[in-house]
């Protein structure tokens, strides 16, 4: 999947010489794909994680009382996702993603089955934009293709 809003974010960040991570849960790298299909995007994506467990959630730098508190599937978590991959990269821009795709999960039965959080960290001006959806759609493919789409569209007015 190549969109024209992917186009127009690498080219953004690849003129103001700005870069961009990724760590991403029930997107499953997603995003990444996304952002890997446009022509350039080595210029400007720096590391990518998927990060399905707590576990690695942790290993990667979300504090582990933020989960515990919150629950791994909350804004909260997204927001230490995006703030932990920027750091990790050193990236400019971090991207946190984590929640449930119309599925219950049996390690973590907490929040609704059908929503996800989502967290996009600037760190030039120390701050966090974040928005929720509730999945909606019958496959979880479509489901993957709404939050990216959102997310695209969120990005890309976040940089303009």
């Amino acid at each position: 999947m190549e969109t024209n809003n992917m186009k127009q974010i690498i080219n953004i960040l690849t003129k103001n010489n700005e870069t961009i991570s990724v760590m991403e849960s029930c997107t499953g790298g997603g995003v990444t794909n996304v952002i890997t299909n446009i022509e350039g995007a080595s210029n400007v994506l720096k590391f990518s994680a998927v990060t399905y467990s707590n576990e690695y959630k942790i290993k990667m730098g979300v504090p582990k009382n933020i989960i515990e508190k919150y629950s791994v599937y909350s804004i909260e978590t997204a927001i230490e996702m995006s703030k932990a991959i920027t750091k990790f990269t050193n990236s400019d821009i971090g991207i946190g993603i984590t929640g449930k795709l119309n599925r219950p999960d049996q390690n973590n039965n907490y929040g609704k089955d059908n929503e996800v959080f989502v967290s996009i960290y600037i760190k030039k001006y120390n701050k966090n934009y974040n928005f929720n959806i509730i999945t909606t759609k019958n496959t979880r493919e479509e489901n993957k293709n709404t939050i990216i789409e959102k997310l695209e569209n969120r990005l890309l007015e976040l940089l303009n």
